[in-house]
């Protein structure tokens, strides 16, 4: 016989668990205590709930993993809710476990009390309150079934303080099989023969690629499929290192702040093939516009998300790792050649490109510099905003797994913890964090988590003093009336700030030390790196489609 905690403890250890991310609490106290005599799970303590559920997003994105969490009741679960929502609109596998207050009291406002199931439950895959012992072991192996199979995705599982005291056997699954939950893996050979025809008669094809290839493991799939047939690559922003950005097909990221080239390819395409994406708003501009004259493919596990903003033509439903090797073999050489030179033309005419200022530092080249001196094999992890965007544009990324970024939910503060997350379970991989003054400080806490585990993760904080991204709307569409966006005077000296945390502050303010700080922070192998980067205060992220407008309304910009 077992309690609910060392049952629970056992599930995770049999489920391969080696890390989970928490705060503990009287409702999990009992938990704790378990995990406290259990060396082969690692417990990373965070410093806020908020941090957990970022840092075993960023850890499951980077390894391919299932990340875990583990907080008390009340404030504890609640503290959780964005980092779920986070998880759950990137399609990330986590599982939250919270505690909660004895079953007989749930319900009756008792002390750190929360309906964590009702608060989650439209941004959760599943979620559960436990209310026998005896199910305990079922629905924990269950729940790591459902987060990592299908479209992955976060479950919460809520444990009653009575549940992780009682006593019962523990059982092993091995096999899960739950009632209507079978998802659709191998796709129709029908409408992958369909799709194979449709691609090989075309003249202007173009792979329009999301962060499914990269959670699918299908980045070699991927480009036996744009090689075979000659076909050019553009991904969305979580789709970024599922194909190389040098490879001569690349055409970057399309969409809102995505490449010129991009864009008017997948206006311009006669044949659109979507994989593992699911037609953001963010991507396909004003929907009425977009891409009206191509024949769409959609490729994705989730059967609810085609046809739901595009209609496309050949759907398929199924894993991007079964249906693209079949796709590729079924594919014959496209007619893509002129379509290929119309592209090198558009690049050449149309490149990303900023400024000189010999004299400013300019983020775009803070980019490119760490991507220079990592060889473009760091993993790289964003807040939300201009800093995210220069860093999807100009890292020029090779690797699938090595963007680590809030694209469905855009949540500021995501960066530092999920680096923190990413660097604890890819310990030989150098991970960059690329944050705003704004976003950094949402999540600065968990620069002590960072220094007490010797997380060596590298911060380069672009600090301009404002909140970059707002006031670059409010600058082009409201006449640069900088409501609430000027944070100049409020910032805090974050090289005295990592020092107080115990980590290391740098400051650069000469464009001629930008290189040898982030080669110095490299050498600094047990403790984070604070690099705080004066950067030009009004440098805007360019090219840039309005709110509502067409993909061909771009904005380029000025140099």
């Amino acid at each position: 016989m077992k309690s609910g905690s060392e049952i629970l403890v056992q599930a995770l250890m049999d489920q391969g668990v080696d890390t989970i991310f928490g705060f503990p609490g009287g409702a999990v106290i009992g938990i704790y205590d378990v995990l406290y005599r259990t060396p082969q799970i690692k417990h990373v303590l965070v410093r806020h709930e908020q941090g957990a559920t970022h840092a075993a997003d960023g850890y499951a994105r980077a390894t391919g993993k299932c990340g875990v969490v583990m907080v008390t009741s009340g404030p504890g679960a609640t503290n959780t809710v964005t980092g779920i929502a986070t998880a759950y609109m990137d399609s990330v596998p986590i599982i939250v476990f919270t505690g909660q207050v004895t079953s007989a009291m749930i319900g009756n406002d008792a002390f750190q009390e929360a309906d964590i199931i009702g608060i989650t439950r439209p941004i959760t895959k599943q979620s559960y309150l436990v209310k026998d012992v005896n199910q305990l072991s079922q629905v924990i192996h269950e729940a790591f079934h459902i987060a990592t199979t299908g479209r992955p995705g976060p479950i919460v599982i809520d444990l009653p303080k009575d549940i992780t005291m009682a006593k019962a056997i523990y059982k092993k699954i091995n096999e899960i099989n739950i009632r209507g939950y079978h998802p659709t893996y191998k796709g129709h050979s029908q409408q992958i023969t369909k799709a194979a025809q449709m691609i090989s008669n075309a003249e202007r094809p173009l792979l329009y690629v999301g962060g499914g290839v990269n959670t699918g493991d299908a980045a070699e799939e991927l480009r036996t499929l744009a090689k075979k047939g000659k076909i050019p690559v553009t991904t969305t922003l979580l789709g970024l290192g599922a194909f190389p950005e040098d490879d001569p097909l690349s055409l970057g990221m399309l969409g809102m702040h995505g490449t010129w080239y991009a864009n008017m390819a997948i206006m311009d395409c006669d044949v659109l093939v979507a994989i593992g994406a699911r037609f953001d708003d963010r991507i396909t501009g004003k929907l009425s516009t977009f891409s009206t004259n191509s024949k769409k493919i959609h490729i994705d596990i989730d059967p609810t998300c085609i046809s739901k903003n595009v209609q496309v033509n050949i759907p398929i439903v199924g894993h991007v790792k079964e249906i693209l090797p079949k796709l590729a073999e079924a594919v014959k050489k496209t007619r893509s050649e002129k379509w290929l030179k119309q592209i090198e033309q558009w690049k050449k005419e149309h490149p990303l490109k900023y400024g000189s200022g010999k004299d400013k530092i300019l983020p775009q080249r803070i980019i490119e510099t760490i991507a220079k001196v990592t060889d473009h094999e760091a993993i790289i992890s964003t807040d939300v905003g201009q800093n995210q965007m220069w860093a999807a544009q100009f890292f020029k990324y090779k690797n699938p797994r090595s963007f680590l970024s809030s694209g469905g939910l855009g949540t500021m503060g995501y960066g530092l913890p999920a680096a923190i997350g990413a660097k604890i379970g890819c310990k030989d991989k150098t991970v960059f964090c690329i944050t705003g003054d704004g976003g950094f400080q949402m999540n600065i806490q968990e620069l002590t988590t960072a220094v007490n585990y010797k997380v060596p993760v590298k911060i380069a904080v672009l600090n301009n003093g404002y909140l970059g991204m707002v006031r670059q709307w409010q600058e082009l569409f409201f006449g640069k009336r900088y409501s609430q966006t000027i944070l100049e005077d409020g910032n805090p000296d974050f090289v005295k700030l990592a020092e107080g945390y115990g980590a290391v502050g740098l400051r650069i303010t000469k464009n001629e030390d930008v290189e040898s700080v982030i080669r110095e922070s490299l050498k600094i192998k047990d403790k984070p790196v604070v690099m705080d980067f004066f950067i030009e205060r009004e440098e805007n992220v360019m090219p840039m489609v309005p709110a509502g407008a067409s993909l061909t309304d771009m904005i380029e910009g000025t140099v």
